[in-house]
Parts: structure tokens; C-alpha cells; sequence
């Protein structure tokens, strides 16, 4: 049966630190499947908000989530602290997928990877709008430093 393929970039921008909480683990002991897009999602958030942007107001625009794709590489445990790696790419008129890397601080095993399609949303008007330029110049200076 054939299985997702995320193809990361090889470059992440920003990377932060998240312990998995009790929360996030599931009955068979170990992280569940859907803490993981929270986790990335939290990631998404703490490097939107260095720039002073948040999912609903990056230059004026909000972002929505056109779809998700994760692998699951290893398990994590209650306690664990995940070292979450973020990128942007694949740029298009009104939309870019935003990539995850989770790490297991003290093992080094890969966690989980994924990518959010995500598009550029104008809630007002209910339609999509273009990615503001001034938030590809910052993804492009990071990925250029």
C-alpha cells in the first residue's frame, strides 16, 4: 500500500522547544497521532508571533489550513521535550506549505514530520487573498541567511 511522502526542505528557519504533556499521550502509552498537528500547529504559532503576526493577521491577512500530511517516524513519551523545526515553502498567488521536523531532544530520533498546506484568507470577505509580499521577503531573507 503505498504511504505519504512529505519531501522536507533542506533548510529550517526556526526551531523551538515543546514537552509533551500527559494530554498528549494516548491509551497505548506514547504520543498520539493527533497531538502531533497540535504540536506542529503550536510551532506555526511561536514563529508567527516572533514577527508579530498571528494566524488570523499577518500583514492584514489571516491564514487557514487547506490541508495536513504527517509522517510518524518514532514514539514519544510523557516528558519528552520535542525540538520542533519549522520551514516555509512552495509559494503560490495564494497559498505555501509550512514544514515540521519534531526531534527528540536527548535521543536525536525524529518524532514525526509533517506539512499544513495553508492559504491566505480574507475572513471579512470569505475568500482567499494573496500571500502579502512583505511575508515572502521575510521567509526568503531567513531561508538566504
Amino acid at each position: 500500500m503505498p504511504r505519504i511522502e512529505i519531501n522536507l526542505p533542506k533548510k529550517f528557519i526556526y526551531s523551538t522547544e515543546i514537552p509533551l504533556r500527559i494530554s498528549d499521550i494516548n491509551y497505548g502509552g506514547h504520543l498520539g497521532n493527533d497531538s502531533v498537528l497540535s504540536i506542529f500547529q503550536e510551532a506555526r504559532i511561536r514563529f508567527l508571533k516572533q514577527f508579530g503576526y498571528s494566524e488570523i493577521d499577518i500583514e492584514g491577512s489571516s491564514i487557514i489550513m487547506t490541508d495536513s500530511a504527517i509522517q510518524y517516524k518514532s514514539q514519544g513519551y510523557y516528558g519528552d521535550i520535542l525540538i520542533v523545526e519549522l520551514t516555509v515553502d512552495d509559494f503560490h498567488k495564494v497559498s505555501c506549505d509550512f514544514y515540521y521536523r519534531a526531534i527528540n531532544k536527548t535521543k536525536g530520533n525524529i518524532i514525526a514530520i509533517g506539512k499544513t498546506g495553508i492559504a491566505f484568507f480574507d475572513y471579512k470577505k470569505n475568500k482567499l487573498t494573496s500571500i502579502p509580499e512583505k511575508f515572502v521577503k521575510l521567509i526568503e531573507n531567513l531561508k538566504a541567511e
